[in-house]
């Protein structure tokens, strides 16, 4: 066995530090202000002002190349990590119970907007592969199930940044609307962070969205997501069947691949709830992880602020932003309805 990589582990370690610091600390300075911009307006919370002031800087200057690797190691890894810190705040039973519950609004609101993609693509003319990954990137879990689905079915990496600039636009767009939507409709914070779990695209989206409208909501909103991201495995296994019996450009599923398709994020949120569970988090402890977790949010949001791409959505025309549009509405609308037809807006 070649271990030859080992010892030239902390070197690496090091060397990937100091690339990603000074992006890193351009997203810790930006969830900063967001945080005492939260704290001045606490309606606004600070996942909000943190995607808001990373955009208005992208725009005016786009940030330098040696920023970009800190950059997109905020806007990942460092979400990641604040999934996993969310757990603390819940318990197991709670998991369990909110993924039964959520089931039958997810399986809907996929059904919908995959049937959605195909004919709506159809119309508008747009190629099978691309209303492929802006239909799975909007049913189930934006760039996450964009990435996975994409060498399943063999697209291009033009059509994958099509798919991801398109599910981008409409992600900030949700963390904007989508509390007001909640508050116009006086959801619940459970019945919201239902609605946030399954209609918006994301998790730092989810994340963002049930954050603005009320710290109750998060919790929910974010089980709810990663249930939801779950139905990468059936969706890219059913591609990856229809590819292989229609052409030998995608890739055949395997349960090593299978397997690797559960995020990392997702294991390690559910072992912190188990812990939470049994009571070995202190309670002080636990606010802190809560509070870690909630400024990492920010710092994430930053990353996703700073990192838009205003060419690339330009460059993707207007067709695949129309089916976007067309199917984040389906998409909410058939949550809303599943919810209401279930009892949940009578709460």
């Amino acid at each position: 066995m070649n271990v030859a990589p080992l010892p030239t582990l902390p070197r690496r370690l090091s060397l990937r530090a100091v690339d990603v610091s000074a992006g890193v600390c351009a997203c810790v300075a930006t969830a900063a202000v967001a945080t005492v911009v939260g704290r001045l307006v606490p309606v606004a919370g600070s996942a909000l002002p943190a995607v808001v002031i990373g955009v208005v800087i992208a725009l005016v200057r786009r940030p330098a190349a040696r920023l970009e690797p800190g950059i997109r190691f905020s806007s990942t890894f460092l979400l990641q990590v604040a999934v996993v810190l969310l757990g603390a705040q819940l318990s197991l039973p709670i998991i369990l119970q909110v993924g039964a519950e959520s089931l039958p609004v997810m399986l809907g609101t996929l059904a919908v907007c995959l049937t959605g993609a195909w004919l709506v693509g159809r119309a508008l003319r747009i190629e099978p592969r691309l209303r492929t990954l802006v239909g799975v990137g909007t049913g189930i879990c934006g760039a996450s199930a964009i990435a996975a689905v994409s060498p399943v079915i063999g697209a291009a990496s033009a059509e994958v940044a099509y798919a991801i600039s398109t599910i981008f636009l409409f992600n900030v767009l949700a963390i904007v609307l989508f509390p007001l939507l909640g508050h116009a409709l006086q959801l619940d914070p459970h019945t919201f962070g239902l609605l946030a779990g399954t209609a918006v695209n994301d998790t730092s989206s989810v994340v963002a969205t049930a954050g603005v409208f009320g710290a109750a909501a998060l919790g929910f909103a974010v089980v709810v997501k990663l249930v939801r991201t779950l139905m990468i495995i059936p969706i890219s296994i059913g591609l990856s069947v229809i590819e292989a019996r229609r052409s030998a450009g995608g890739i055949r599923m395997t349960p090593r691949r299978v397997l690797g398709l559960v995020p990392w994020f997702l294991v390690g949120f559910v072992m912190v709830a188990l812990l939470n569970s049994t009571g070995v988090i202190p309670l002080d402890l636990r606010a802190g992880l809560v509070q870690v977790s909630q400024f990492l949010i920010a710092t994430a949001l930053a990353g996703i602020g700073l990192s838009t791409d205003l060419p690339a959505l330009r460059r993707a025309g207007w067709r695949p932003l129309v089916l976007g549009a067309i199917l984040w509405v389906l998409v909410t609308a058939t949550s809303l309805a599943i919810i209401a037809a279930t009892g949940g807006l009578g709460r």
